[in-house]
């Protein structure tokens, strides 16, 4: 089980009622379950340890950080498309 990263109990509350409203899943006991809050697959898979770190952090898996974050093989390309454009 992974541990929410701590926060204010105001925050915690306002997470929670927005990933309730979004996803149908509150962040606490989504993590607390090691489920992603917003697929609601299992999240116990993670590229790094920052990635990991996210998940304490907002409740998403690999997967869906992914989608919202970006990846790092977009990122680079990006940053060549940059220095090609100059």
């Amino acid at each position: 089980m992974t541990e929410p990263c701590k926060k204010s109990e105001g925050m915690k509350q306002l997470l929670d009622d927005f990933t309730l409203g979004v996803w149908g899943r509150t962040r606490i006991d989504s993590i607390k379950q090691d489920i992603c809050v917003g697929c609601g697959e299992e999240a116990t898979s993670f590229t790094d340890a920052v990635s990991r770190k996210e998940y304490s952090i907002s409740g998403l898996c690999q997967v869906c950080q992914d989608r919202i974050f970006g990846t790092d093989e977009e990122e680079e390309y990006y940053e060549e498309e940059a220095d090609v454009l100059g």
